[in-house]
């Protein structure tokens, strides 16, 4: 019975989903126009400073972070670099190349990015700034710039490694204290943050952060099974706590092995939990918008965990097409809202895409 209504709810998808949606140029520079208006812009803002006296209480947006002071928040300016670069490699010959290196180039400076590390440093609690999510998106940002053989890229690379210094150092001191994973489904989960982490120790070849990252992660979500997936979302989310878990995962175990504990871990009433269209009442509400930016964090989580599953796993098929869907239903979403959405939501709609 559990396995025809498994095939009836996989029907239901419909064949329409079944075609990707294509990142084209025309695309990704309708989406880099969001990060292009918000980076430079300081207000509306909200700095997540910890004010430690009344004469920091003085400090603008803009004399704490001369680079990431933008885009309402610290992360969303950072990860709206990131799409920017990644734009930029993707689509070199596009019409809007200049401009975005012009904004690029005045980002990436060295006495800049010296001041946004100093942060870390220079006020009290600042060690906390942004952990677990913003060092992930910063080194999602630096990894970009190592990947990508330009000339910009080797140039913007060297001017950010002040900050990418500080924050691997504060993540390697973290690490060993973090005895619990966050399994929330926006800014501090665990399993994104590690994600990223663990890319960029790859790229960079540390594998003693890599090794450290991959215990870490065994040790948070490699016996785990039947996550409760059935109860996401929460009204806030932009993330499914247990497809996060399962694309980390995926990047650590071979294929046979990852396929046995995928199945583990995910009940049919949980997957098919998560691959329900996300409802967002309200477009224009800070918070209700996240529940865009969960249909595709939920799409490019699915395509990972499809590419490492064996081809002949009965989710793997249904993943695919959900993906495809989620991605094609939030996309007119992403232009229909406000600056609570238009923040942010870009950078997430080009991982679903460009996954």
């Amino acid at each position: 019975m559990r396995k025809l209504l498994l095939f009836l709810f996989i029907l239901s998808l419909g064949s329409k989903a079944q075609n990707p949606v294509i990142l084209t140029e025309s695309m990704a520079l309708k989406l880099a126009q969001m990060p292009i208006k918000s980076i430079t812009l300081e207000f509306p803002n909200k700095p997540g400073h910890i004010y430690n006296s009344a004469e920091e209480v003085n400090f603008s947006p803009r004399m704490l972070h001369p680079v990431f002071y933008g885009s309402f928040d610290w992360h969303s300016s950072v990860h709206g670099h990131w799409m920017l670069v990644r734009v930029l490699k993707l689509f070199p010959e596009n019409k809007n190349f200049d401009e975005i290196v012009k904004i690029l180039g005045n980002s990436f400076r060295i006495e800049k990015m010296r001041i946004e590390a100093d942060y870390f440093s220079k006020f009290e609690n600042a060690k906390t700034f942004e952990r677990t999510y913003g060092w992930a998106w910063l080194l999602k940002l630096d990894n970009e710039l190592m990947v990508w053989n330009h000339p910009k890229a080797h140039e913007w690379h060297n001017a950010l490694q002040p900050l990418t210094n500080v924050i691997v150092d504060l993540w390697k001191a973290y690490l060993p204290k973090q005895t619990y994973p966050d399994r929330t489904g926006v800014h501090p989960n665990s399993a994104f943050a590690l994600n990223f982490a663990l890319e960029w120790a790859r790229t960079k070849k540390d594998k003693e952060f890599e090794n450290a990252l991959i215990e870490k992660a065994l040790n948070f979500y490699g016996k785990e099974q039947n996550t409760p997936a059935y109860l996401e979302p929460n009204g806030a989310d932009f993330f499914s706590p247990s497809l996060q878990i399962a694309s980390l995962m995926s990047k650590i175990l071979p294929q046979k092995e990852f396929a046995s504990w995928y199945n583990r871990f995910l009940s049919d009433k949980s997957f098919q939990n998560v691959c329900q269209i996300p409802v967002v009442s309200d477009l224009t509400d800070y918070q209700t918008v996240h529940l865009v930016g969960l249909s595709f964090s939920r799409a490019w989580c699915m395509k990972e965990i499809a590419k490492a599953l064996p081809i002949k796993n009965k989710n793997r098929n249904t993943l695919i097409i959900t993906a495809n869907k989620l991605a094609d239903k939030a996309l007119p979403l992403l232009f229909a809202g406000n600056y609570g959405g238009d923040h942010w939501l870009a950078s997430f709609a080009l991982m679903a895409l460009d996954n």
